[in-house]
């Protein structure tokens, strides 16, 4: 066991060494609890212990069960963004698809069954564009390797969104996440639709959706700027390119104009990047953008057209330092949304399989 955990912290130093400064690419949307339970009590002498059923997730959950699992984590991720940086927004973008439907319990990664042939990972907001999986994937295949059936799916999916948000902002977003998340065993295309916000929501829209899912105003237009990074399918905005008048950027439209097609469809739907000026960094040019009208989407559009959220944008654009906290704390309150326990969750062995 000794020279195990000794092999752990080899690899969690080569990852802390390694770490390099991400770029970004793929698609992406976008405060602390009051109080969080304790750390989990300590596991049976000669095993590790098994999660314990906190009244919230509790910051450092895993201290005793499975100390290296947040920095195993961070290792798979901040390889995955070496190799490919557009995976880093897919994984901010799952997290969110995640908890909006169904809680925060890894729900979205579960693959169709002969019982359950359209899960959500199928849903028109997921499929195809949807990215990440298979960083998921081998951040859970490591966990089970050091620590088996301790880590929870929906815990890898916050930790990793976590973790792209710190490589991807040039490390200004840095922040604990509290754990102790259970799986979920229902997963069903329909509540897709029902609970993703799409791109073409006007705000009242927008805050209705949010709210509904315990989170508010400022909570909107704060995660609204993972929009500064990722990639958009020319379907996504297409009716603001080619339906004069638009309130878009003139000079926005013409490029776009030039990169999709006049009618996208299955068979041809390019991607742009969703910032032209920093496409490759996690930051507040968004709001920046927001300002100028050279934003995509109606969503982000739509944040001008209150006094409140269009003074929101303007203090995220200006005040430095200010959104990349507000990210951080909007990011972790997000993470609590309906999350499962014990009594109605599992730790899944496999993540795109029930147990």
């Amino acid at each position: 066991m000794a020279s195990s955990w000794l092999g752990v912290g080899v690899l969690i130093l080569a990852a802390l060494l390694g770490s390099a400064t991400a770029q970004a690419g793929g698609y992406g949307y976008g405060g602390y609890p009051a109080k969080v339970a304790a750390a989990p009590s300590t596991a049976p002498e000669g095993a590790p212990a098994p999660p314990a059923v906190p009244a919230v997730p509790a910051f450092g959950f895993y201290r005793r069960s499975c100390p290296p699992a947040e920095h195993l984590v961070k290792l798979v991720v901040g390889k995955a963004i070496r190799n490919n940086p557009g995976v880093g927004a897919g994984l901010i973008r799952m997290a969110f698809h995640d908890c909006f439907v169904q809680g925060c319990d890894g729900s979205v990664l579960l693959d169709p069954t002969p019982a359950n042939t359209r899960p959500e990972k199928l849903g028109p907001p997921n499929f195809p564009s949807l990215r990440g999986f298979e960083v998921i994937d081998a951040a859970k295949a490591l966990l089970e390797r050091y620590c088996p059936g301790v880590v929870s799916c929906a815990d890898v999916v916050q930790f990793a969104a976590r973790d792209a948000a710190f490589f991807l902002s040039g490390y200004k977003v840095n922040y604990r996440l509290p754990a102790g998340r259970f799986d979920g065993s229902i997963s069903l295309e329909n509540e897709t639709l029902a609970f993703l916000p799409p791109s073409s929501f006007n705000l009242s829209e927008l805050v209705q959706s949010f709210v509904a899912k315990g989170l508010d105003v400022d909570d909107l237009v704060v995660l609204s700027g993972s929009h500064s990074i990722g990639r958009s399918h020319c379907s996504s905005f297409s009716d603001r390119i080619s339906t004069p008048p638009s309130d878009m950027d003139p000079g926005l439209a013409t490029i776009l104009k030039g990169q999709c097609p006049a009618n996208p469809n299955i068979t041809n739907d390019p991607t742009v990047v969703q910032d032209i000026v920093t496409p490759n960094r996690l930051d507040n040019q968004y709001y920046r953008n927001v300002l100028r009208r050279k934003v995509l989407f109606n969503s982000d559009a739509t944040l001008l057209t209150s006094r409140e959220t269009a003074r929101k944008v303007v203090e995220n654009a200006v005040v430095r330092g200010s959104w990349e906290r507000k990210f951080a704390r909007a990011m972790v309150k997000m993470s609590l949304i309906e999350i499962k326990n014990a009594a109605n969750g599992e730790i899944r062995k496999n993540c795109r399989v029930v147990n």
